[in-house]
């Protein structure tokens, strides 16, 4: 079944169609927006796992090689890791022949992700068992890892077929932290790959915000328990506003461009309250994308969205 809806998916397929026909892009903003995503990719991927340097800190490690004083090398390290498998993603993305999604690359990656934190485990699988703090769910027995993860590249050989990049992303993304195949960077590892799928198909680099980790736990919790639904939105929204972004920055100033404002600034010239369009907002039925903790919409999105429920209404009406 599908898990991603018809209305959310038609949306983010136009706003792919609208990038791809900018092309080609101009090489100077794609540059700088490559460089604002990779540094917001590595500073919240770490984040949500604790890292304690802020987005400015992650900058300076990575651009300026700066020791930011009071924080732990392991921090720093991590940064640059992630930063470098980063490096490695673009690359293999840039590729004309589409990457092979297998046992092995998950490794490679894995072996950057934790290259100089946890060398003596880099790319292998645990051999003992672990269990996720806060979590209902217990990992695979440590015998039984490399069964589950040969069993993976099946799945996704006979789901790529199938399903739509998102839902495919989302699916390999979640099985790969429900097996829990590492010690550690489980999770950054997953956001890599999932990375692979969306980016070869034209979506910009997908960032999970460091801002969204409780309910990006809770939709993962929900998945583990086989309702992949809430999850699969949450990682559709994760996509639209790495395409709003990138739209709004290489759409020429000669075209229509939507201005993209807080949801209090919106709400006054729609019938709508704050409240009303957060939860529009979040429910993945208003294009909307997040910016920090504060959601961000466009009166041409809300004009939009009152369009469609007016046609609706028609349509009952007429039946």
């Amino acid at each position: 079944m599908p898990y991603l809806s018809t209305l959310i998916q038609d949306r983010i397929d136009q706003k792919l169609h609208k990038l791809e026909s900018l092309r080609p892009l101009p090489s100077s903003a794609v540059r700088k927006l490559k460089e604002q995503f990779e540094i917001e990719m590595t500073y919240n991927s770490n984040a949500i796992e604790g890292n304690s340097l802020t987005l400015k800190e992650t900058y300076l490690v990575i651009h300026e090689g700066l020791t930011v004083k009071g924080k732990p090398l392991k921090d720093h390290l991590e940064a640059k890791d992630h930063h470098e498998a980063l490096e490695f993603l673009y690359d293999l993305v840039g590729t004309k022949s589409k990457p092979t999604i297998s046992e092995h690359l998950i490794r490679e990656f894995h072996s950057l992700v934790v290259k100089k934190t946890e060398e003596e485990f880099a790319g292998k699988y645990r051999t003992s068992n672990v269990f996720i703090g806060g979590a209902d769910h217990t990992p695979p027995d440590a015998l039984q890892v490399a069964v589950h993860m040969k069993n993976l590249m099946p799945w996704f050989v006979k789901a790529r077929k199938k399903i739509h990049p998102i839902e495919l992303s989302t699916l390999l993304h979640h099985k790969l932290v429900y097996i829990h195949p590492f010690f550690d960077g489980n999770g950054r590892t997953a956001r890599l790959m999932m990375n692979i799928i969306l980016m070869k198909v034209g979506y910009p680099l997908v960032v999970i915000l460091k801002n969204d980790r409780k309910k990006y736990y809770r939709v993962l919790a929900q998945a583990d328990k086989g309702d992949y639904s809430l999850l699969v939105r949450f990682v559709a929204q994760a996509v639209e506003r790495s395409l709003d972004i990138y739209l709004k920055v290489l759409t020429p100033m000669t075209m229509d461009r939507e201005e993209f404002q807080l949801l209090s600034e919106i709400s006054p010239k729609t019938p709508y309250s704050t409240k009303y369009l957060n939860l529009l907002a979040r429910q993945g039925k208003l294009e909307a994308h997040k910016q920090g903790r504060n959601w961000l919409t466009s009166i041409e999105s809300v004009r939009r969205y009152v369009g469609k429920k007016e046609r609706e209404r028609d349509l009952d009406n007429n039946i």
